[in-house]
């Protein structure tokens, strides 16, 4: 948000493309600075043209309050100088020039209130900008031009002593206080504005991961359980290699779709050109297809119940979070309990009018019951049901997981919408 301070990304020179097309230099749009660029120009020549028909001493104030202007309305960094650079030298000048004698004092009242306003708006444009702890120094020298600024008329007329010099720094204390309140004001939007936007692309990082992870992991350790199959199996004869090859290949697919979509979501996003799309939400209905997919890739017998009411009744966020819970669950049992004799999924309305999602996937008869995962499992395997319970608590859900008989258990809570 501090872009006028020389802190943008961009590098120095003419880029086409950025913005959507329109020139940058420097990281400003070349056509806003070419505005100010002429608008620095007729403020010098107003400042100046006067200084014409006026006695030599009227230079002075007249070149001061053309370079007040013209650093008040610019657009900068201008090259390697920035507003902190301009500012803080434009301020040293105006307090050198208070104690500079230019003959008839009086002549500094005809350009004395530009100056003053123009030095206003330079105050609140330091204290807006300027990063760090350069804003007080900065700021401070500006503030102090503005206030001593009445003293180069005061000090150089015989009829004004001490008391009008004191008193006319204290009428000016207060627009200088004034623009510094507006400064700090605007400043605190801008870090707030700045805050948002961080925390909009932090969460839009946290749902690339959490879709990577429910999507293209589970479709990896697919791939991965079917290789270890060939590997470990008997030799079936083409038609099987052929089968597990097909298997293999449409896992690999999914994948790379997942990830395509991934890719294309962060593009349109870097692009400016709204809001980026989401991933394809899934739902209920979609468990079919899921449950054919894993059947084909595992041992274990697969069941599922879906009450023909249920599928659409959720909103949106729920059926995908209702997916994405039966999809956590498959990857766990795909991962640790691979030899599970059976896996039902369920989906019905419960008594209170909720919708409750089930996964239950039993060991084989004769076994020990499972333990639950240890906590320092597969390194780098996700945000698994941790994050699953967040998401599940976001749209007013509760998830539980453990152990259920000899296997294991998974099942969430949502609830309907209004009026359902």
């Amino acid at each position: 948000m501090r872009g006028e301070e020389g802190g943008r990304a961009a590098g120095p020179g003419v880029s086409p493309g950025a913005a959507g097309g329109v020139a940058m230099t420097g990281g400003v749009p070349a056509t806003r600075r070419r505005r100010g660029k002429g608008w620095c120009g007729a403020a010098a020549a107003a400042m100046l043209l006067p200084a014409l028909v006026s006695p030599p001493g009227a230079w002075l104030p007249a070149v001061m309050a053309a370079l007040a202007l013209a650093v008040a309305i610019s657009v900068w960094p201008v090259g390697p100088v920035s507003l902190a650079r301009a500012a803080a030298g434009l301020a040293v000048l105006s307090l050198a020039a208070d104690t500079v004698s230019f003959g008839k004092a009086g002549l500094a009242l005809l350009w004395l209130p530009f100056e003053a306003v123009a030095l206003l708006v330079l105050l609140e444009r330091v204290v807006r900008h300027v990063p760090g702890p350069r804003v007080g120094l900065v700021g401070g020298l500006t503030g102090a031009a503005v206030v001593l600024l009445p003293l180069r008329f005061t000090l150089h007329v015989p009829q004004t002593g001490l008391r009008e010099s004191v008193f006319l720094a204290a009428l000016a204390f207060v627009p200088a206080a004034g623009a510094t309140g507006v400064g700090l004001y605007l400043r605190s939007l801008d870090r707030r504005r700045a805050d948002a936007v961080a925390l909009a692309r932090r969460e839009q990082r946290l749902e690339v991961a959490r879709d990577l992870h429910d999507f293209v992991a589970h479709e990896v350790t697919g791939i991965v359980l079917e290789a270890q199959a060939a590997q470990l199996g008997e030799d079936g004869g083409p038609v099987e290699h052929r089968a597990l090859l097909h298997r293999i290949e449409q896992a690999g697919l999914r994948a790379l779709d997942s990830m395509d979509r991934t890719v294309a979501t962060l593009r349109e996003g870097d692009g400016r050109t709204g809001e980026p799309p989401p991933t394809r939400p899934h739902g209920l209905a979609d468990l079919p297809e899921l449950l054919d997919r894993f059947g084909s890739m595992a041992a274990a017998e697969v069941t599922l119940s879906l009450e023909d009411e249920v599928a659409g009744a959720l909103s949106r966020e729920a059926e995908d979070t209702a997916y994405r819970v039966v999809l956590e669950a498959l990857t766990n049992v795909r991962r640790h309990a691979p030899r599970a004799g059976r896996v039902e999924v369920r989906a019905a309305r419960s008594t209170d009018g909720a919708v409750e999602v089930s996964v239950t996937d039993g060991a084989p008869a004769g076994a020990l019951p499972r333990a639950p995962r240890e906590p320092g499992g597969r390194p780098g395997g996700g945000t698994g049901l941790a994050a699953l319970a967040e998401r599940v608590g976001a749209v007013g859900g509760v998830l539980e997981a453990g152990p259920y008989g000899q296997g294991w258990r998974v099942s969430c809570r949502l609830p309907l919408p209004a009026g359902r």
